[in-house]
């Protein structure tokens, strides 16, 4: 966010002359006052670990502070994809950087890592000071909810590279683990496989979601058909949720053997990725009922029910596997979290891919 570049002194015109920067489209004097906008909220962000402030070339971070004795590093970057497109478009900017967030720290804290600290990247043709830091302010959020510190990130202002008001982002996160601790741990037939509920379609599968609205006839203002009194656009800008403080509960307490984080290729796409070679997870697919926007988007598009599990979370936004699911179930409780037994792991063939397989289809795509 321009928020590794130190203030500058810098001459204001109100027109700008030819043969500056200014001239040619990039306006440094708006980068700087974006920096001094989203300050505060980056500097909330601070935990342990934390070395320096906004404005130098690279952020510093100490692990000993920390508390870590013996780490490894674990990273990850993503971005929201056309999401994006439903933020411009409506003007909804507050919480697409707490998707953002969500997006990397979901994949952190999966590997059995504590998200330590956070970097972004905000592109545009020309900087809108006030979205921008409504952006960036969402970021910080997301990471004041994560635990994680926002330590810097880049402002690129790239004229006649986006289009008028549009934008992109992308965000990099590093956690730790001790070296003894990362998951997943060993994974056996009759482990179960618990839920937490998504808040919705989170930040995959809005290239599906867009036409689908396109080809409905409706616009972001219109009222949702499956969210009584929110907007088309104000329930599907609706953030991802952060599930880092209750998988690191349960992994602290020893309870976790493994985590999937249900983003793009629904659970079919995503379980499997954390199980052994050899095993099958059996899904009672009437376990839960998701969010209504699911069946609608299923009705609306006519997407086939297999279609709609490996494009969507389908209400489901991290998948946990343990032994003990009463202690698991409990402890989620205590959080606030309502957990779901989803099904199952079973033995397969010996030496084959890990796969998942329905006992019955979602009703909800069924119907």
């Amino acid at each position: 966010m321009a928020a590794l570049l130190p203030p500058r002194a810098a001459t204001r015109m109100t027109e700008p002359a030819e043969g500056t920067y200014r001239a040619s489209g990039v306006d440094i004097e708006a980068g700087e006052r974006l920096v001094e906008a989203i300050r505060p909220a980056a500097g909330a962000t601070d935990r342990p670990g934390t070395m320096g402030g906004l404005g130098g070339f690279g952020a510093l971070f100490d692990l000993k502070a920390a508390g870590f004795r013996d780490p490894v590093l674990v990273s990850s970057t993503d971005g929201v994809g056309t999401k994006l497109m439903v933020a411009i478009e409506t003007g909804r900017h507050d919480t697409v950087g707490i998707d953002l967030v969500a997006m990397c720290v979901n994949d952190l804290v999966v590997q059995g890592a504590e998200p330590l600290f956070f970097l972004d990247y905000f592109a545009t043709g020309k900087l809108a000071v006030d979205a921008a830091a409504r952006v960036v302010r969402g970021i910080a959020e997301g990471c004041r909810l994560s635990g994680c510190a926002l330590v810097g990130g880049e402002t690129a202002e790239m004229p006649g590279m986006y289009g008028p008001g549009h934008y992109d982002l992308a965000g990099f996160s590093v956690g730790a683990a001790e070296r003894g601790a990362l998951l997943p741990k060993t994974i056996a037939p009759g482990d179960i496989v618990l839920g937490l509920p998504s808040s919705g379609v989170h930040s995959n599968g809005f290239s599906l979601v867009r036409s689908i609205v396109r080809e409905a006839g409706l616009g972001w203002d219109d009222p949702a058909p499956f969210a009584p009194g929110l907007s088309l656009g104000e329930a599907l800008m609706v953030p991802t949720r952060l599930y880092v403080k209750q998988v690191l509960a349960l992994h602290r307490a020893g309870l976790l053997r493994a985590a999937a984080h249900i983003t793009g290729g629904g659970l079919p796409g995503n379980l499997p990725r954390v199980l052994p070679a050899g095993t099958v997870v059996a899904i009672d697919g009437d376990a839960w009922t998701p969010p209504p926007v699911f069946g609608w988007l299923a009705r609306a598009g006519s997407v086939e029910p297999e279609e709609m599990l490996r494009v969507f979370n389908c209400g489901i936004g991290m998948a946990l596997i343990v032994s003990n699911v009463s202690s698991a179930t409990a402890l989620l409780a205590e959080m606030g979290e309502d957990a779901v037994v989803l099904g199952r792991i079973e033995a397969g063939t010996d030496g084959a891919p890990a796969t998942l397989r329905y006992a019955g289809m979602p009703a909800f795509l069924a119907a």
